[in-house]
């Protein structure tokens, strides 16, 4: 039998370049993102592979619209999650840090709880999440991106206290790169050690295989992180990463 994998937010970046690994490794792939027509490429390029919906894990229906992909795509043995936004936001403009909480928490929340909820029903399965580095550190630069990570990060851990003490055999991995060369980060400033989304997506798709609880990319973050959270708090309220 096909095994099978969903991921949302593969339009582009990180969860595209994923989902083709999982196609050239022969998996049946479900993709869905808010943009489409950027998914329907990817059904012409491995047809009879891949089935693609319109999500936006922002709107009211998202998670009728997930249920629906999984049906059309036969099962799910692995759920990814991809999607996410960020930004620089010292001035705290109520929009963008709103929108991101509406992303990266309530978004988040609900999809990664419809795919839990779809493998204790199992008996078995496989969640693998994008949350960053800057899960580990408050980030004065980006506040709600930087807390929204955290919150991630935290939740991901308690699934799967909750799948390990329930018997639940549901294998959760929390994905932390650092930053990588998307649209993401597109725009005037300059990010230090940018990693190529090609690279990131190898990594990840390793990670998954070892299913790894924890997976930080690449080897300069994971040492980064190592040094900063050694730093007190005291400390690290003084160093100074906005101009």
């Amino acid at each position: 039998m096909d095994k099978r994998v969903v991921i949302v937010g593969a339009s582009s970046g990180i969860g595209r370049e994923v989902a083709l690994l999982f196609l050239k490794a022969g998996w049946r792939v479900g993709v869905a993102a808010r943009r489409e027509e950027n998914l329907k490429s990817l059904a012409d390029q491995f047809p009879g592979q891949v089935v693609c919906r319109r999500i936006d894990v922002t709107d009211n229906g998202c998670v009728e619209q997930l249920s629906l992909l999984v049906d059309k795509l036969g099962g799910m043995d692995l759920y990814f999650h991809s999607s996410g936004i960020g930004s620089q936001n010292t001035e705290l403009e109520a929009e963008i840090e709103n929108r991101t909480v509406d992303t990266n928490v309530v978004g988040f929340t609900k999809m990664v709880d419809y795919a839990f909820n779809y493998f204790r029903r199992r008996g078995h399965g496989q969640i693998g999440a994008i949350s960053s580095i800057a899960s580990t550190r408050g980030l004065g630069p980006a506040p709600s991106y930087s807390a929204t990570k955290a919150y991630q990060s935290h939740y991901l851990e308690a699934l799967a206290q909750l799948s390990h003490s329930r018997g639940l055999g549901i294998t959760i991995t929390d994905i932390r790169p650092g930053f990588v060369d998307t649209d993401l980060l597109a725009g005037d400033f300059h990010y230090p050690m940018k990693l190529k989304a090609e690279k990131v997506a190898r990594a990840i798709f390793k990670a998954l295989e070892k299913r790894k609880a924890v997976a930080t990319i690449d080897w300069r973050y994971r040492l980064l992180v190592f040094f900063w959270k050694l730093l007190p708090a005291p400390l690290w309220r003084r160093f100074k990463l906005v101009k």
